[in-house]
C-alpha cells in the first residue's frame, strides 16, 4: 500500500494529527460530531494534494528524503508564511530565543527579519561587533560569506550568523545611497548587552539609553535614574530609544510606568481569550511629572520600543523626536512543544493607549528630526571686545569656555543635539514662568 492509500485510510482526526501535530487540537470538536460538520472544519482536498506531494518527493526525489525531515520541514513552512516573525524553533534556535531576552547569547549583534526573500536588519546591538563594523538599520543582507540568502529560511540564516567567536563572517549588504553592494567583515564575538545606559548632558540634563527589553530592563531603568538623581537635580530627560529592536513586553510596560503615574499604556487584542491584555500604569513613578521627556526614536525601534513611544506620546508626557519608527504591532507568543522546540506564533496585535495600531506604520515623531552629517562654519577670525588692546576687564565674570563636548554632539549625533537644545527651552520657559509668579505674588515694599 503507498503512502497515499495508508493517509487516506486512516480517520479524519488521525489524519490531521500525524500531519500537523499538536496545532490542531481545537479542530477535533467539530470532528466528533457529523461528517458534514468536519467536512467544513478540515480542508479534505488540500490534505490529498498535500500527502500527493509527500509521496511525489518520497518517489521521485534525487536522493531518499527522512520522514521526519520533510514533515519538519512542512511545519517550517507553514508558519514561515504566515509573517515574517512567526517561526519554528528548533533546539538551537529555542535556546537562542531564551538566551537573546536574557541579555547574553553569542552571534553579530543584530536583530534582523525577514523582507522579499532576503534578510534585513532592523538594528545592530549597541556596543557589538555588528555596530563597531559599520551595520545600519535597513541595510538589505544578500549574502552571508559565500552564500546568498535569498529563499532562506529567518532561523537557518541566524544559524550561518552564529559561529565562534573570533571567527570572521562578510555580510554582503544593498544600503540606500549606496551605488552597489558593500562588504562588511564582522568579527564573531559573545554578546553582552547592557540593557540600559545613562549619563549627565549640559544644564541638568540627564540621558537614558535603552539598547534592548529584556527581562530586567525596568530593575535596571530604576538603577540608572537613581544614579542620575544622585547626580544632579532632573532638569529634563532623553530616553534614547533608536535603533532598539524590542524585546520582552513586559520590560516596555515597566519603562513606561516609571514615566507615568495613571492611565493605560498598551493593550492587546487577537482571536483567543489570552491574547486579550490591558496594562495600565502605577503611581510608583520614577520621574516626577514636572520633568519634561524627549524620546528619541528611528528606522530602527521596533516593537517593545514603539510600545513605549506610542504610551507616552499619547499620555502627552513626552516628546517624541527623530523619524518614523519601524512598524512592528503585532505579539509573538512562545509556545513550547516539548523540551527543545516551541513555536514562536503572532497571536495579538497591541494598540496605544488612544487605540493606535502602529503596524507596518510606526510611531510618528511630534518633532521631525532626520539623522545628519553636520559641518560647522568657520567663524573666521573675528574679533572682539576682549581681543581689543587696552579693554576693560569684567570684575565679576570669568570669559565663558567654548563648549567642546556641545560641539562634538553637534557633528556626532546631531538627533540628541536637537532633543538637548528642545529640553534646555523648556528649562528656560519654566523658569520664567516661576519667576514671574513669584514676581506677581511679591508685595509691594
Amino acid at each position: 500500500m503507498t503512502l497515499k492509500q495508508q493517509l487516506t485510510s486512516l480517520t479524519k482526526p488521525l489524519l490531521l494529527a500525524c500531519l500537523l501535530s499538536g496545532l490542531t487540537a481545537p479542530l477535533f470538536a467539530a470532528d466528533a460530531t457529523s461528517d458534514n460538520t468536519a467536512a467544513k472544519t478540515i480542508p479534505l482536498e488540500e490534505i490529498r494534494l498535500f500527502t500527493e506531494v509527500f509521496e511525489r518527493i518520497k518517489n521521485a526525489y534525487v536522493e531518499p528524503v527522512d520522514d521526519a525531515k520533510l514533515l519538519e520541514d512542512a511545519v517550517r513552512g507553514m508558519l514561515a508564511g504566515l509573517d515574517p516573525h512567526s517561526a519554528y524553533l528548533e533546539p538551537e534556535a529555542f535556546s537562542d530565543l531564551q538566551s537573546h531576552t536574557s541579555g547574553e547569547f553569542g552571534g553579530l549583534g543584530i536583530e534582523v527579519g525577514l523582507e522579499d526573500g532576503f534578510i534585513r536588519v532592523i538594528a545592530p546591538i549597541d556596543d557589538t561587533p555588528a555596530q563597531r563594523a559599520g551595520v545600519k538599520s535597513g541595510d538589505l543582507i544578500i549574502k552571508l560569506g559565500d552564500q546568498p540568502v535569498q529563499g532562506m529560511g529567518l532561523a537557518e540564516a541566524v544559524k550561518l550568523m552564529r559561529g565562534t567567536p573570533g571567527s570572521e563572517l562578510v555580510l554582503t549588504v544593498v544600503r540606500e545611497g549606496e551605488d552597489k553592494p558593500l562588504e562588511i567583515v564582522v568579527v564573531r564575538d559573545i554578546i553582552r548587552v547592557a540593557s540600559v545606559k545613562q549619563r549627565m548632558l549640559d544644564g541638568g540634563i540627564g540621558y537614558l539609553r535603552i539598547t534592548q527589553f529584556q527581562v530586567n530592563t525596568g530593575k535596571d531603568l530604576q538603577s540608572a535614574i537613581e544614579k542620575l538623581k544622585a547626580e544632579s537635580e532632573l532638569n529634563g530627560v532623553v530616553l534614547d530609544l533608536r535603533n532598539n529592536p524590542g524585546g520582552v513586553l513586559r520590560a516596555a510596560v515597566e519603562v513606561c510606568d516609571a514615566f507615568l503615574d495613571q492611565g493605560l499604556i498598551v493593550y492587546t487584542q487577537g482571536r483567543v481569550t489570552n491574547s486579550e491584555l490591558r496594562y495600565n500604569a502605577t503611581q510608583r513613578t520614577l520621574i516626577d511629572n514636572n520633568v519634561p521627556i524627549v524620546v528619541l526614536i528611528n528606522q530602527g525601534s521596533a516593537s517593545a520600543s514603539e510600545i513605549v513611544a506610542g504610551a507616552l506620546q499619547d499620555q502627552a508626557r513626552a516628546v517624541i523626536m527623530g523619524v518614523d519608527s519601524f512598524g512592528k504591532g503585532s505579539v509573538q507568543t512562545i509556545l513550547p512543544l516539548t523540551k527543545q522546540r516551541a513555536l514562536k506564533l503572532t497571536t495579538a496585535r497591541y494598540y496605544t493607549p488612544l487605540g493606535r495600531s502602529i503596524q507596518a506604520q510606526g510611531i510618528v515623531p511630534d518633532i521631525y528630526v532626520a539623522e545628519a552629517d553636520v559641518n560647522l562654519k568657520d567663524s573666521g577670525n573675528f574679533i572682539k571686545e576682549r581681543d581689543l588692546s587696552g579693554h576693560l576687564e569684567n570684575a565679576k565674570a570669568k570669559a565663558p569656555d567654548p563648549s567642546e563636548a556641545l560641539v562634538s554632539m553637534v557633528e556626532s549625533d546631531f538627533q540628541l543635539y536637537e532633543a538637548l537644545n528642545l529640553l534646555k527651552g523648556l528649562a528656560v520657559v519654566k523658569s520664567a514662568a516661576a519667576a514671574r509668579q513669584t514676581k506677581a505674588g511679591a508685595k509691594p515694599q
